[in-house]
């Protein structure tokens, strides 16, 4: 599932040929997809100016002259695509329909947007700009890692007492929004802790310095266009490249990359999702 890079970069794709734009048509090809569609779809975005693109966590918020708000989750495999793009950035014809093409946005300026999902676990919802920090997946979610409010007295407070592996606590979206397997992973790394480590009893010193780490390992892979695993594409349908500058995901059996430890790149399984780390650099 795309994480916290991955949408980000998805966003500046979309945001030059779709911020400040007036959605032409809008056509929904199907009633669901993880949830149903909300009614009317495709009525209340045609005709409707673009304000500003946004992310929060790891969904797109669009937000729209109605005093409405499109939010979009990319799931598993969604994808966004633009063609037909002004700008002269994207390829310029419009690609022929495919079977997995839910929704399509024609924007005034020549533009389309398509949302592609195969596996149809994304989502998209509609909701009112004012209260939309109140919908029920927004609700729920910590500060942004990237911005002030994710701070190193926040981590020190949230993971005080916490008897949960340190991997958890940071994959908890209530304590950071955003993270998922594959950065926090990199970041742990990057912070010599053992993924298994409990939380609450790492010293506060430790996890105030995971503050910048996770930026810098968020910022290092949005400048790399996010990571291609799967399905991941870039706006332009480009692949992101970080997935090339994994020091420890994915790389099971292979050797440590920092200077002189001579270490093995293992893996562990906790709750169902697998951890890469060295044993010797992280514990």
């Amino acid at each position: 599932m795309p994480e916290l890079p991955e949408v980000e970069t998805v966003r500046r794709g979309l945001a030059p040929v779709i911020e400040g734009q007036v959605i032409a048509s809008a056509q929904v090809n199907r009633p669901d997809l993880r949830w149903p569609f909300p009614p009317d779809m495709a009525a209340r975005l045609t005709g409707r100016r673009v304000q500003a693109l946004r992310r929060r966590s790891k969904y797109i918020l669009a937000d729209l002259d109605s005093g409405e708000t499109l939010l979009i989750h990319l799931g598993m495999s969604g994808r966004m695509l633009v063609s037909g793009d002004p700008l002269g950035v994207f390829v310029h014809d419009h690609p022929a329909p495919e079977k997995h093409d839910h929704v399509v946005l024609d924007m005034e300026n020549g533009a389309r947007i398509t949302f592609n999902d195969p596996r149809r676990f994304g989502a998209m919802d509609l909701m009112e700009t004012a209260t939309a920090e109140t919908h029920k997946l927004l609700a729920v979610l910590g500060p942004e890692p990237l911005g002030n409010d994710f701070s190193e007295p926040h981590l020190v407070a949230a993971f005080k007492g916490r008897n949960t592996p340190v991997k958890a606590a940071l994959l908890d979206q209530h304590i950071v929004a955003g993270l998922g397997n594959i950065y926090v992973c990199e970041a742990l790394y990057r912070a010599r802790i053992h993924p298994r480590r409990k939380a609450g009893r790492i010293a506060a010193r430790r996890v105030a310095a995971l503050v910048p780490i996770i930026r810098q390992v968020l910022t290092d892979a949005i400048a790399a266009g996010g990571s291609s695993l799967r399905d991941f594409r870039q706006a332009d349908g480009e692949l992101g490249y970080f997935q090339h500058s994994f020091d420890v995901y994915g790389r099971e059996g292979q050797p440590c990359r920092s200077p002189d430890c001579g270490g093995t790149i293992s893996r562990i399984v906790q709750s169902g999702r697998s951890s890469f780390y060295c044993p010797v650099c992280q514990r």
